[in-house]
Parts: structure tokens; sequence; C-alpha cells
């Protein structure tokens, strides 16, 4: 029964905001969408690139985690251009001075430094070393579900026919915040 009571109280804190989302011990999954076009004069044309990414917080306000990246544009007449990558994934939370502007929010710098790769179907490809750093900003709808815009510089450095790839990109997506043993160690000592 105890174990139930503790349960439910704990879902029930997670769900109404009783814990913070960036503590020490936290877990933080989700992903972003970038680069989304459905081609309204070319109905053959589609662009997306989607960026999952996992991190677990391992002091207040940093987290280290990992990232996958996968991108795809097609077009009926000229292929597919393909971009992918998979990296060590760093996520900083800044001061509280984003609550000023718009309440239960954050603004939070990532970088991340992986193996990575263009593709395109016109010739060209790069693939090698990937990096990407950026500021963002979250929005926090509830204590465990974060919206979010981000601002990112990628790059690829290596071999291919063409030594560097990059763009900006400006991506949305959503983070879940899960809290981890110690926040809930927290929670059963207080329900004690």
């Amino acid at each position: 029964m105890k174990k139930l009571f503790f349960t439910i109280l704990l879902t029930g804190m997670t769900f109404l905001g009783a814990t913070a989302q960036i503590q020490q011990g936290n877990v933080m999954i989700g992903t972003n969408i970038s680069n989304l076009n459905f081609g309204l004069d070319d109905p053959n044309a589609f662009t997306f690139n989607l960026n999952p990414k996992a991190a677990w917080f391992i002091q207040d306000g940093l987290a280290i985690g990992g990232d996958i990246n996968f991108g795809l544009s097609t077009a009926k007449d000229a292929g597919s251009d393909i971009t992918y990558g998979i990296g060590l994934l760093g996520r900083y939370y800044g001061m509280r001075g984003a609550d000023l502007v718009v309440n239960n929010s954050r603004f939070f710098g990532e970088a991340t430094v992986g193996i990575s790769g263009y593709n395109p179907s016109t010739g060209g490809s790069t693939n090698g070393l990937g990096f990407s750093f950026g500021p963002g900003f979250s929005y926090f709808v509830t204590s465990t579900i974060g919206l979010e815009a981000l601002l990112k510089y990628n790059g690829t450095v290596g071999f291919g026919s063409s030594p560097y790839a990059h763009q900006l990109v400006l991506g949305v997506g959503f983070q879940i915040y899960l809290p981890g043993r110690s926040t809930a160690r927290k929670v059963e000592s207080d329900v004690r």
C-alpha cells in the first residue's frame, strides 16, 4: 500500500510541477524538427530533419548525453539529399532571466560533436567530424514537458569531394524531463 501511495504521489507531483525540470539526476528525452518543407509548388518535393536526443543532468542546469541526426530532402527530378549524424551532446541552462520575458521558460545553449555526413544526390559529399552549437529557448508547458526553439550552426569537416559542409538551422521541438533516482528519493523522504 505504501508503494502504491508513493507511486501515485510521485506521478502527481511530476505532472503538477512539484519537481524541477533541470535538477541533478533528472533525464531529458525528446526531439527537434527542422527544415520541414512540404513542396506546395511541387507536390513531389519534401524536406525534413529529425534530431532525437537524450541527456542526463550531471548537475543542476548542465546535461550531457547523445543525439542522432537524420535529414532527408527529396524532389521528383533532383533525387534525394541525405544528412546523418550521431554524437555527444552538452546542454547548459542559463539563469532564470527568461522568466522575466515569459513565465516557466529558460534560455539554454547546446553543443554537439560526433560523426556526421552530407550526401547530396548531385555529388559533393562530406563525411567526417560533425559539430554544432547554438542558443535555444524552452517554455515548460508542465514541469515535465518543454517546448523549445533552437538556432544551431551545424558543420561537418572531413572526407569526400567537399572537405567542409555547414548550415544554420532553426528547429522546434519538445523535451520530456523525467525525475532521476535522486529526485525520487527526495520525494520519498518527504512522504515519510
